[in-house]
């Protein structure tokens, strides 16, 4: 019988040593960078600003909490969360540089607000226990090497009583509507990169990494696995997004 690599993970469909991962990933989001924000309303015809306007709402921001949002380039999440509370400070933290180099120019028009930018990964973050009251990771924890390891670093650096939340593209549980929602996605969203970023294989990578994603209760497992506790989730227009939120008791 034929041994099974533990070495290797998924890019996509396809499959590949877990060491070419973080440099496939750094290297997609170096290309599409630039245009990244209005793909995502392209491809969501605007509903992801729904989706993150409902993470807040869940979340609640109070004054002065420390923010850390992980893979958070562009700074969509830490802004909403500081225009929602007072002398609140947000860490942002992403693994490509061009994307934190795109939100460093959107904080150009939000100087007030209070946000450091640190290019570092999700998987050894560069911050010591305890330091955070709050970790997002939004539309990127499916890009991960490990899963596990991810969700183990935000618990290593969230305060005693810090909350974690997560939003990611999820399963549809109606099957009808999942074909659905696969047949646009799959003709439409790589086209779309093709036509607005010239690449079209970078959005072809992003829909197949959504199929390879935990579904809803799985996922939930491994948050309560890696410590946190009282973890939910809710489902976003009929779950083809979720937000999953965990604390640290």
């Amino acid at each position: 019988m034929a041994k099974t690599n533990k070495n290797v993970t998924h890019f996509g469909s396809k499959t590949i040593f877990e060491a070419q991962k973080a440099t496939l990933v750094k290297n997609l989001f170096n290309n599409v960078s630039s245009k990244y924000d209005v793909m995502n309303d392209l491809m969501s015809l605007g509903i992801h600003r729904v989706w993150k306007n409902a993470m807040m709402d869940w979340l609640n921001p109070v004054p002065e909490q420390t923010l850390l949002d992980v893979a958070g380039g562009t700074g969509d999440i830490a802004f909403r969360f500081l225009k929602r509370t007072k002398n609140a400070h947000a860490t942002v933290l992403d693994l490509t540089e061009t994307m934190l180099q795109e939100g460093i120019k959107k904080h150009l028009n939000n100087k007030s607000l209070k946000v450091d930018w640190i290019a570092g990964d999700a998987m050894a973050l560069p911050f010591k226990d305890n330091m955070f009251d709050v970790y997002t990771i939004s539309f990127g924890i499916r890009n991960v090497t490990k899963i596990e390891k991810t969700l183990s670093e935000a618990y290593r650096v969230l305060k005693p009583g810090g909350r974690i939340m997560i939003l990611e593209f999820s399963k549809i549980p109606i099957p009808l509507m999942q074909k659905a929602y696969d047949l646009y996605s799959f003709n439409i969203i790589p086209k779309l990169g093709e036509l607005v970023v010239d690449d079209r294989d970078s959005y072809q990578y992003l829909i197949e990494s959504i199929r390879k994603f935990p579904k809803q209760d799985h996922f939930l497992n491994m948050i309560e696995h890696a410590g946190f506790e009282k973890v939910k989730y809710r489902n976003l227009s009929l779950g083809v997004a979720a937000l999953h939120s965990g604390w640290k008791i």
